[in-house]
């Protein structure tokens, strides 16, 4: 097999290797061959599918260099922290340690700890491979991390976790967990989200789906059949999908394989390929404010569509397959929370990395990608130390990937196209608050969208609101007596880019005065008054920053220096 870069989307399970290595494939000339797997078009948590491999796609092909030439090339007074397979991982610990053994040539190298790097790292270790995980900062996890701060677990990205279930083919966190030997304790979450809409409208989308239906039923019961047909749809798809292993739906000779044993099935998903779920819903439903809410979770005004509730980023195509695999699945598994916050599942699968032989380096700056005859070989970090292998996998976005590791290289054919078809989204602001636990009502689901004017603003900057509050699934996150309230809304870099400090540290405090108290106003009365910690962070792509601290706010705690930046994809047609 060829050394070549691969791309491993933060938003897929696929470890990112053909199943093919001799069957030639086009490059541009002085670029490393890239395959973008499983880049999600699909809002649905950090995962697409997961591919099984087999040692022989990874080793025989090449003999490793010696270590004269492949060795680790490190710069004096490298920082830089490893954990081995008989260290027990702890993040702290593993900062403090220094130095790295001789050995240096690795089957793998993965960019980046988010969980589509740590599910590609872990599926190879699994199978005998040895591989390197390099992260910059000092936990795992990417936008799927935690940090922790006065008696606080915070979550730095959403709470709303798909894949945890224990039945089907799609509860893919569960069985990437269980490949190396892991298993969380995880807490149904009897409500997705409760939406709070114009005109007063209230829906709750219960975990069991004849509840949810019912529910919608008797807010527009001049509807039910239009609801049911839709709905129904959804379900047609998702039990297609649910009946394949969804290894991979990149490799053309593995789909070719699942047609034949499951033709009705592929057939099906074949026909909604094209197709998006706001056409879908059009055909079947009439009435606009019905459509509002089916469009504040798949969103359609002509052909720009979102999905806010799974990623909370704009997309001008939302497929009727993706938004299927996302309705149904929170009635099929339904949303389960992990025991002591969405961090343990990076922390589960970085301990079961380790455990398996393979390693991973904290604070590891990776700055470029070491291109030799036209392949992707090594890497290199910002203090000099370079790695070898013979496969090089980047969980970094794909404008990281291209525009800094592989600077100055010809971009391949299709990532040019891919970039005619995509762009970035806008980013979001987060905020995490400590409140005092009687400002909740009882009975207080832990996720809720708020849009309490105008279904116009749903797509301005700050215009919808998303809260999650997961110590009412799990108190233990939080001091006795509070609560965790985690708020985002989407905002654009451009609005901060440029900014005096002083001006930019007044608009962010004005921002968040502004969300909190539109809160205020709409769910919990006297929200001001029961802050006791609060930080305004950026979107979970720039988690670095939580660590990067500047002096509190007078009336709170604390506030984080936010860097607001581009974070998922939408189609751009």
């Amino acid at each position: 097999m060829a050394e070549r870069l691969c791309f491993c989307s933060s938003f897929c399970l696929s470890p990112p290797f053909s199943a093919h290595p001799e069957r030639p494939t086009a490059q541009s000339p002085g670029l490393p061959h890239l395959r973008p797997i499983g880049v999600a078009d699909a809002c649905y948590v950090s995962s697409s599918h997961l591919l099984e491999l087999s040692s022989s796609h990874l080793f025989g092909r090449h003999k490793p260099r010696t270590q004269s030439s492949w060795g680790a090339r490190a710069s004096p007074g490298s920082s830089n922290s490893r954990v081995r397979s008989q260290a027990v991982l702890s993040p702290d610990k593993a900062a403090e340690r220094g130095g790295l053994s001789g050995e240096a040539y690795y089957d793998a190298i993965v960019i980046g700890s988010g969980i589509g790097g740590l599910v590609a790292a872990t599926q190879l270790a699994v199978k005998g491979a040895r591989i390197l995980v390099l992260e910059k900062y000092v936990i795992p996890g990417g936008s799927s991390g935690y940090y922790e701060r006065d008696g606080y677990t915070f979550d730095v990205g959403s709470s709303v976790m798909f894949g945890f279930s224990d039945k089907g083919n799609l509860n893919l966190i569960t069985q990437a967990l269980a490949a190396v030997g892991c298993k969380m304790e995880v807490i149904p979450d009897p409500t997705t989200v409760h939406f709070h809409l114009p005109n007063d409208l209230s829906v709750q989308v219960h975990r069991g789906y004849g509840e949810f239906i019912g529910e919608l039923i008797s807010k527009f019961p001049h509807e039910k059949g239009g609801i049911l047909k839709f709905y129904g749809e959804c379900w047609k798809i998702f039990n297609a999908l649910n009946s394949l292993e969804l290894k991979s739906l990149e490799e053309p000779l593995y789909l070719f394989g699942q047609f034949f044993q499951k033709p009705i099935e592929c057939l099906t998903l074949a026909y909604y390929l094209p197709q998006n779920a706001g056409d879908i819903a059009r055909k079947y439903i009439k009435d606009p404010q019905l459509l509002s809410f089916i469009d504040a979770e798949v969103r359609q005004k002509g052909k720009r569509k979102k999905c806010f509730i799974v990623s909370t980023v704009n997309a001008l195509q939302t497929p009727m397959i993706n938004a299927s695999m996302v309705l149904c699945d929170r009635h099929f598994g339904g949303i389960n929370y992990p025991v002591g916050g969405v961090g343990g599942i990076a922390k589960s699968l970085a301990k079961g990395l380790v455990d398996k032989g393979s390693e991973i380096l904290y604070r590891a700056n990776v700055t470029d990608i070491i291109v030799e005859n036209g392949k992707a070989v090594g890497v290199r970090l910002s203090g000099g130390r370079q790695f070898f292998a013979k496969t090089i996998i980047s969980n970094a976005t794909r404008w990281d990937t291209f525009g800094k590791l592989l600077k100055g290289e010809n971009l391949p054919k299709e990532e040019r196209d891919f970039q005619k078809r995509y762009v970035k989204a806008p980013s979001f602001l987060s905020i995490h608050m400590g409140v005092k636990a009687e400002v909740l009502p009882p009975e207080t689901d832990c996720h809720h969208f708020v849009l309490e004017d105008s279904w116009s603003r749903l797509e301005e900057p700050y215009g919808s609101i998303f809260l999650s509050i997961p110590t009412v699934l799990d108190p233990s996150l939080a001091p006795e007596g509070r609560h965790i309230l985690h708020i985002f809304t989407t905002s654009s870099i451009e609005d901060w880019e440029g900014l005096p400090r002083q001006e930019y540290e007044a608009k962010k405090e004005k921002v968040a005065d502004e969300i909190i108290r539109r809160l205020e106003k709409k769910l919990f009365p006297g929200l001001q008054s029961s802050i006791t910690f609060v930080e305004v962070l950026p979107s979970p792509s720039c988690t670095g920053a939580v660590h990067n601290r500047l002096k509190p706010k007078s009336s709170w705690n604390e506030v984080a220096f936010d860097s607001l930046g581009p974070n998922l994809l939408f189609r751009n047609h």
